[in-house]
């Protein structure tokens, strides 16, 4: 029982909380222990609010995941976990979540509010409702992102959470873009947004959200204000990480029908999990050595 109350809580995608950790990279703090710590328990919060997500949302969808060729093993859609032991777990990991965000303050916890709130919405409304399902996901990652400027109580950067909304949302059109290509006659019965979108429609979304993120990192990169406030005029170096990254998501999507699962693509792609590496450690080294 144990292992399939670990698999609902889905831990291979606490991966994306990372973007709670980005305010500590991008504000000069990680060096600071003490901001050090608060960001770990911030990120440690955000997992545990999101695996209670995850398992709301499974929650609601073990009907539709049955139709699903790789969700129907999931432990709620194949009945290895009940609703009542599913939703005793969820309110288990929502308590812990909310007793960190007070921990970390009143501000961070109703930010975290707002997480449960929204992803709540997306559960029970905003997924049947075609741009707006793709819209909250990314709203949820930019929460992420300010919780964790909140956390470590620094000034949220304008630049990190539109990087972070147009990213989120390049790689949300894409696992929309592989489910209806997929599932095919299948998609409305496992996701009725699905009925609403096409592949030509997903492919111009695709095309935006991915000129977009090139040129808004770029921008970033590139501005006075980033520079003086870093310190440093040298993160333009990361760039060829970015879009060698961008481009091999979209080989991805478009030639081995993948993206599915971002977090699924990062950790079984070399070239992908080398370039995040890559880019990681080269801002580090411009930020924190250079």
């Amino acid at each position: 029982m144990l292992s399939h109350l670990i698999s609902l809580a889905r831990p291979l995608q606490w991966i994306k909380n990372a973007f709670v950790l980005a305010a500590l990279v991008f504000a000069g703090e990680i060096d600071n222990p003490d901001k050090v710590q608060l960001a770990l328990i911030a990120a440690a919060v955000y997992c545990l609010l999101s695996s209670a997500m995850y398992a709301f949302n499974d929650l609601r969808d073990r009907q539709q995941d049955r139709e699903h060729p790789r969700k129907k093993h999931r432990p709620l859609a194949s009945g290895k976990v009940t609703a009542l032991q599913a939703t005793v777990f969820i309110a288990l990991l929502a308590a812990g979540g909310l007793s960190g965000s007070w921990y970390l303050g009143t501000k961070f916890l109703v930010v975290a509010i707002c997480f449960i709130g929204l992803n709540g919405l997306y559960s029970l409304w905003l997924k049947y409702v075609v741009l707006l399902d793709v819209m909250s996901i990314a709203i949820s990652f930019v929460i992420r992102a300010y919780a964790g400027s909140v956390a470590i109580d620094v000034s949220a950067s304008k630049w990190l959470l539109i990087n972070t909304l147009l990213l989120a949302l390049f790689l949300a059109f894409g696992k929309r873009r592989h489910e209806l290509l997929l599932l095919e006659d299948n998609a409305t019965n496992h996701r009725k947004s699905l009925s609403k979108y096409s592949a030509y429609l997903l492919d111009q979304c695709i095309g935006v959200t991915t000129a977009s993120v090139v040129v808004m990192y770029m921008l970033y990169t590139f501005s006075t204000e980033v520079s003086t406030k870093l310190g440093t005029d040298k993160l333009f170096v990361t760039i060829p990480f970015v879009i060698y990254g961008i481009f091999r998501y979209l080989y991805l999507i478009h030639r081995k029908a993948q993206g599915g699962s971002p977090t699924r693509v990062l950790f079984g792609d070399k070239p992908i999990l080398l370039t995040a590496t890559l880019w990681l450690a080269t801002v580090i080294i411009i930020l924190y050595v250079l």
